[in-house]
């Protein structure tokens, strides 16, 4: 009876992800996800962010939220928009926030749907990322936070499939991708004040690119040099 009621869940999980994968495509709402629609909407939306600004967030939460959650393309566009419509503290907690709650009800889904499953059909394949989590645990999501050698919601996909329980998963993730959503947020303020071709070039924009570039190899280098000095990285 149990096993009946937990594939009844599981049917209506997949039923309602599907409904709402179909609503996406049928309305066509990935052109709202895009940098020329921030651009040109940004105007009628900071007007709207002036007059309503709970409002205007409490939505953005949401939307970015479901779009982490279901991992939907466009989650590089809500953080930039976050920097461009709510500036940089504001715009850096909520999409922290935001993206968090979504990356942790990603995990969730993914657990939920199919680590019985993947864990009996492919668990030998997946004994290395098992051991990895048992024996370094949150520093391993850490480490996957910090340095994005995968997409964020590969990650969220694939922890979903180990042991790792969901609170430690959804603070590490917070710490994490803290410093890359500080550096994004950063950027689509730089974005926003684009006026003309010529603002491309702007040296805040400039120097906000070039921290996007390098960040991810000046963490690894620092991880590197962690190892290296801990106990357990001598010889």
């Amino acid at each position: 009876m149990g096993m009946e009621r937990g594939a009844i869940q599981k049917a209506a999980v997949v039923l309602g992800i599907g409904i709402l994968i179909g609503l996406f495509i049928l309305l066509d709402l990935d052109r709202y996800l895009t940098l020329s629609f921030l651009k040109e909407s940004r105007d009628s939306f900071v007007a709207t962010y002036e007059r309503s600004p709970a409002l205007v967030i409490g939505t953005y939460f949401l939307i970015y939220t479901l779009v982490a959650a279901f991992s939907v393309p466009g989650a590089v566009v809500m953080t930039l928009a976050g920097g461009a419509l709510l500036g940089l503290f504001v715009g850096t907690v909520v999409v922290s926030f935001a993206s968090t709650i979504g990356a942790t009800l990603a995990c969730f889904i993914s657990r939920f749907l199919l680590r019985d499953w993947v864990q009996g059909r492919f668990g030998d394949k997946l004994q290395s990322i098992n051991r990895g989590i048992e024996g370094e645990g949150a520093f391993y999501l850490f480490t996957l936070r910090l340095v994005p050698i995968f997409p964020f919601f590969v990650v969220n996909l694939a922890m979903g499939l180990t042991r790792m329980p969901l609170p430690t998963y959804y603070w590490v993730s917070q710490l994490g991708m803290f410093p890359a959503t500080l550096v994004y947020v950063n950027a689509g303020r730089e974005l926003g004040r684009i006026d003309s071709p010529a603002g491309i070039l702007s040296p805040g924009l400039l120097i906000s690119l070039a921290i996007l570039g390098l960040f991810p190899i000046g963490v690894k280098k620092t991880l590197a040099w962690y190892r290296a000095r801990s106990p357990a990285g001598d010889p």
